[in-house]
């Protein structure tokens, strides 16, 4: 099965910054933070091992960036934690980023009529 990643393209983000597990991780997470998700959800649309995936996530919950929402069954959930003042900011910079290049996209089909 593709990930969004693989169905959408690259993000402004992964394409600036590198297309690392970490992250598609936060791309992910960032545009489709209406929900929390399953570690097994995360990997799938993110594209990241799973075994990869359960050391990322340790670290991220460590760090505060992410935080385990509820459990569903077996498996526990999780989404930014958008009380840190860490991840608004980054959520920030993310669209900021993502904005200025469909600005710049913008202008270039206005220039080119």
């Amino acid at each position: 099965m593709a990930s969004l990643q693989e169905e959408m393209g690259k993000s402004v983000f992964l394409e600036t910054f590198g297309d690392s597990p970490i992250n598609r991780v936060l791309d992910f997470l960032i545009v489709f933070d209406k929900f929390d998700y399953s570690m097994a959800d995360i990997a799938e649309k993110a594209g990241v091992g799973y075994s990869t995936l359960k050391i990322l996530i340790h670290e991220l919950v460590k760090k505060k960036l992410l935080a385990q929402t509820r459990v569903s069954g077996k498996s526990k959930m999780y989404r930014l934690n958008k009380d840190n003042l860490l991840v608004k900011r980054f959520v920030d910079f993310y669209w900021s980023i993502t904005n200025e290049a469909v600005g710049k996209e913008r202008l270039k089909v206005v220039v080119s009529r």
